[in-house]
């Protein structure tokens, strides 16, 4: 096959997948270090060492893509995640899509983790929570100003046998139908993998106070549920990475993405103007000369 005819079959195939990715395939790779790391705990970098041997120029994380973060493992991505800072706490709709480590098996952690609590292994058509996670959830809403989160679910037949009868919130992103459910807190705490600065949090526990809440899928996430807590850093104004936890422990990485932020706020943060809405710590951030 021609290439020219062979980079037209990609192209059909990102687009009929829904993924606007094309972009990624042929975008310069960031020049971005990691410190070297081993198997055991023992051989884990500091993270202070990391950022200050290594610190990122703000231009090499305008190169970063969702595309590059699949590539990474979860010590480069644990890394990468302990050199960014808070930025602005988000506002409005974000897409988002699960993160798998390179050298991975693909799943998740979230069935092992399900599987220490009790009354939660509900069969959704055959369905675990692991699966569905990945193919329904679809991003987030930041209501910033309410303190509040929302996410996006595409897909609320196979979730019926849940959530049963009654209207739910829905919204429109980009001419796709989305309905709003799992609210969360958010404000700025401490990071549960590098408490040196302050993250923005996802909070959970508390969902069953917000408006909106449904008792039923919602209380999956909250308290008496897996008690999920999210965290995330900015890499540039409107892309972040972002870490679930559940009941403390970690389950996965997640990257949110608007399109239309990011471009922008590019020019202010290559030139430095973007600030942090969460404490950013003791340890001065390096800033890289190039």
């Amino acid at each position: 096959m021609k290439t020219p005819h062979l980079l037209l079959v990609i192209a059909a195939a990102l687009t009929l997948s829904g993924c606007d990715r094309l972009g990624d395939l042929f975008a310069k790779k960031p020049d971005i270090a990691y410190a070297p790391y081993g198997e055991g705990y023992a051989a884990k970098p500091d993270l202070a060492h990391v950022e200050y041997a290594h610190p990122i120029p703000a231009a090499e994380l305008a190169k970063v893509t969702p595309r590059y973060l699949a590539g990474l493992d979860q010590e480069q991505l644990d890394q990468l995640y302990a050199r960014l800072a808070s930025g602005p706490i988000p506002d409005g709709a974000f897409e988002g899509e699960i993160v798998f480590p390179r050298g991975s098996s693909g799943r998740l952690r979230v069935a092992e983790i399900v599987g220490g609590f009790k009354g939660l292994a509900v069969d959704f058509k055959g369905k675990t929570l692991e699966t569905l996670g990945e193919a329904l959830w679809k991003g987030k809403v930041f209501y910033r100003d309410q303190k509040v989160l929302r996410n996006r679910i595409q897909d609320l037949a196979v979730l019926r046998p849940v959530i049963g009868a009654g209207d739910i919130a829905r919204i429109d992103v980009d001419g796709k139908d989305a309905w709003l459910l799992f609210p969360a807190k958010l404000y700025c705490g401490q990071s549960l993998i590098d408490s040196r600065r302050e993250s923005i949090i996802i909070d959970y526990a508390f969902t069953d106070e917000l408006p909106g809440y449904r008792e039923r899928p919602d209380f999956l996430a909250g308290r008496r549920g897996l008690r999920v807590r999210d965290e995330i850093r900015m890499i540039r104004p409107g892309l972040y990475l972002g870490r679930a936890y559940m009941d403390h422990a970690f389950g996965l990485n997640f990257v949110l993405h608007n399109k239309a932020l990011d471009k922008a706020g590019r020019a202010d943060f290559l030139a430095g103007k973007v600030t942090d809405d969460c404490w950013q710590g003791t340890q001065t951030r390096v800033a890289a000369a190039r």
